[in-house]
Parts: structure tokens; C-alpha cells; sequence
């Protein structure tokens, strides 16, 4: 049998240079590091109450289907300067979206100009900081949709009638404050027979709720309703009339997380929550940080998933609409677990 030839050597060698090339290309390719997800930090008014825990549940599982990073880094107290700092550290982290939901816009409008200044997104969620450089405000319902439904609550048990008082959260809150704006005006024409008699700050704090709402009743003892303004007054406020005893002569309503308001609703110091479902915001809140985040344009109406098919978009005032506000009520209330 004859042996190979030089031609048929060199043809080999060469096939298997080739082969190695491409090998060693194959091994190049594959050993490229994959694109880092997007890292997106978002910042509560304040940590570990019911309400920001289920925004970040809602956030967490839009990463998951979404492919991106989500964490939550927020304040123990609702002071303006402790979200700067949080913020300024994200900064330095080089975070792609920052989302926050400020308790004082004008505190933290360097900061967030900072942020947008070094190419870092920026987006306001649950609460705006008009005036700033945030580029998306993803809004839980309309101001007029909230004020109205509260106020109307509270009239119906009322008669339309009566002395109410309101217990905020934060004074520099600018949700809570377009809130109470609305609910201002709407009673003032609706109900020319209801007096607004004080609004009162809690800061975030139930147990300061609690005790406000009980110093109201007290320089006011015709008082017939009072309003907790956030997810720690509505609680607060309800728990005020229980332990002094005036269920039925005092009325509450407020914007209240379900199971946090739930154990007043049903022993009736609490007529009725209106709210949003709050674990969908942080999701649209996530969703809407990766579009940002990719340079996608929004649309007047995103579908965002199968639960928020038609999500409003106003380039106008770069605002993200959930929807309308939901009215939670002994009724309903265990439809919604957070």
C-alpha cells in the first residue's frame, strides 16, 4: 500500500490548522462575558412598612420576568437628608436607575440632577418631585381620583355634615399634600356643610398617628371625622377612635393597605380604605425603569403585562398612570394579601 503523499500531508496539516483556529476562535466567543442586567435601585419614603414591602415585592418579580436587578435601600425615618444619602450613594455605585419616591422634591433635586449629570436615569414612583430632572413619574392613580373617593367615603357615613380633621404623613410629601389640595376644594363644593378643622403630621409613624388623631378628638369633641392620609395615619387614626371608644360616633377612612387596615374595618372604626393595588405599581414601576433604562420610547397606551394591558402614558408631564383608585372595604378586603 503506497503511504501518503506530500500533497495529502500538506492538505491534513492544513485541515487541521483550521480546525484548531476555529476551535480557539469558538473558545474566545464563548469565554466573552454576557451583558450585565440592568441594575435598578429603588428608594422608598421609608423601609419596612407594609406599604413600600409590597411595591418591592411587585418590583421584584417584574425583574425576574424582565431579566433585570432590582433592590430597595430606604430611610428608617422620613427625613429629606437620609434619602440624599442614600441616593449619593447609588450614585457612586453607578446604579443604571435610580427610582425614588421623595419625602421632601426640593431636598433631593441637586442630587438627582447629580444623578442624571453623570448618565445615571432617574424616575420618581408613588410620589413626584415635580420641578426636578426625573425623567418618568409613575403615578398610582389621579390626585382627583384619591381626593374625591376620600372625601366621598367619609361623607357618606358623615350625612355630608360635620367637623373632620386630616393626619398626614410627611409635610413636604407632594402626593399627600396635591391629595389634600383636592380634597380641599372638592368638600368646600360638594359639601358646603363639612368643616375641615386641622391637618396634623405624623411623619410615617402609626403610633404618632395614633396619638394625634386621639389630641384632635380631644380639642374637638364634635368631631365626626377624621382621615388618614397615608398607609400609617389611616391605621393610626382607626386604631384612635377604637381605643377611645367612639366607633360609630367618629368616622374614619384613609388610604390604608388592606391587611393593615382590615382588623378596623370589620370592628367598624374604619368605613373604608381607598387605595391602588400597590404590589401592580411596583411592578409597572420596574417595567417602566427598563424602558427608560433601554431608550425605549413610551407609548399613550403600553401593554405592560396580562394584569396591565393598557397602561396611560402623558408625555406632557412624563407621567405613568396606573389606574383608577380601588375602595377596599370589609367586603373585598381579603382579595389582597399585602
Amino acid at each position: 500500500m503506497r503511504g501518503p503523499t506530500k500533497t495529502s500531508r500538506l492538505v491534513a496539516t492544513l485541515l487541521l490548522g483550521a480546525a484548531l483556529a476555529l476551535g480557539g476562535c469558538s473558545e474566545q466567543l464563548g469565554s466573552a462575558p454576557a451583558p450585565s442586567p440592568t441594575r435598578i435601585a429603588f428608594v422608598p419614603k421609608v423601609r419596612g412598612i407594609p406599604y413600600f414591602e409590597a411595591m418591592n415585592t411587585g418590583g421584584l418579580e417584574a425583574a425576574k420576568q424582565l431579566g433585570v436587578e432590582w433592590t430597595t435601600t430606604g430611610p428608617t425615618s422620613v427625613d429629606p437628608a437620609a434619602q440624599v444619602r442614600i441616593l449619593r450613594d447609588l450614585i457612586t455605585k453607578k446604579v443604571d436607575v435610580i427610582v425614588v419616591a421623595p419625602n421632601d422634591p426640593v431636598a433631593l433635586a441637586p442630587v438627582i440632577a447629580d444623578a442624571r449629570a453623570k448618565g445615571i436615569h432617574v424616575l420618581t414612583s408613588d410620589t413626584d418631585a415635580p420641578g426636578t430632572q426625573r425623567e418618568v413619574f409613575v403615578n398610582q392613580a389621579t390626585a382627583q381620583g384619591i381626593g374625591t373617593a376620600v372625601i366621598d367615603a367619609l361623607m357618606a357615613k358623615t350625612g355630608g355634615a360635620g367637623k373632620y380633621a386630616i393626619v398626614s404623613c410627611g409635610p413636604a410629601a407632594a402626593n399627600l399634600n396635591t391629595w389634600i389640595s383636592v380634597q380641599k376644594e372638592y368638600a368646600a363644593e360638594r359639601y358646603p356643610k363639612a368643616q375641615l378643622v386641622e391637618t396634623v403630621f405624623a411623619g410615617e409613624d402609626q403610633n404618632t398617628a395614633t396619638s394625634l388623631a386621639k389630641e384632635l378628638m380631644a380639642r374637638h369633641p364634635d368631631l365626626t371625622g377624621l382621615v388618614g392620609e397615608c398607609t400609617t395615619s389611616a391605621p393610626g387614626v382607626a386604631k384612635a377612635v377604637r381605643d377611645e371608644q367612639k366607633i360609630g360616633q367618629v368616622f374614619t377612612v384613609g388610604v390604608g393597605t388592606p391587611q393593615a387596615i382590615k382588623p378596623f374595618l370589620l370592628d367598624g372604626s374604619c368605613s373604608q380604605s381607598v387605595l391602588w393595588n400597590v404590589e401592580s405599581l411596583g411592578y409597572l414601576t420596574a417595567w417602566t425603569a427598563k424602558q427608560v433604562a433601554d431608550g425605549k420610547p413610551l407609548s399613550p397606551v403600553n401593554k405592560v403585562s396580562l394584569e396591565l394591558p393598557a397602561v396611560k402614558y402623558d408625555a406632557t408631564s412624563k407621567t405613568v398612570l396606573l389606574g383608577d383608585p380601588l375602595l377596599i372595604t370589609a367586603d373585598n378586603v381579603d382579595q389582597f394579601k399585602y
